[in-house]
């Protein structure tokens, strides 16, 4: 069962625990105004655990630096605390990843399914 985040007006999301990680679809905007509430709740979700996260942006508008910062960081946190991080993507938020080069950082991938099929493999 689905729970309904808080974030911010400009982001919006849910978040289900399945079996070993966090899977959080969120909407709207990952921006400087988002960021500081995105980068607090999902850190404390990992501290909750599990640590493995699969973040769906599939339905993101738009990703700034700030939000790409967030990512880093969440992905730091999570490898810290044993687990990690796979971001379904869109090709809006492909390419502002492609430009910093954070692909294999971030572990794109296309769809959920592939996301939880790849955490299988950890």
């Amino acid at each position: 069962m689905a729970e309904s985040l808080n974030l911010t007006v400009s982001l919006r999301g849910t978040r289900d625990v399945r079996g070993k990680c966090q899977i959080f679809r969120l909407t709207g905007l990952l921006d400087a105004f988002s960021e500081p509430t995105f980068r607090k709740v999902l850190g404390k979700c990992i501290e909750d655990g599990p640590a493995h996260i699969i973040l769906d942006l599939s339905t993101i508008d738009f990703v700034d630096s700030s939000g790409l910062g967030a990512l880093v960081q969440l992905v730091k946190k999570a490898k810290g605390e044993g687990g990690s991080v796979q971001v379904v993507s869109n090709p809006r938020v492909t390419q502002t990843v492609k430009l910093v080069r954070l692909e294999q950082f971030l572990s794109l991938q296309p769809n959920v399914d592939a996301a939880v099929e790849n955490l299988k493999d950890t």
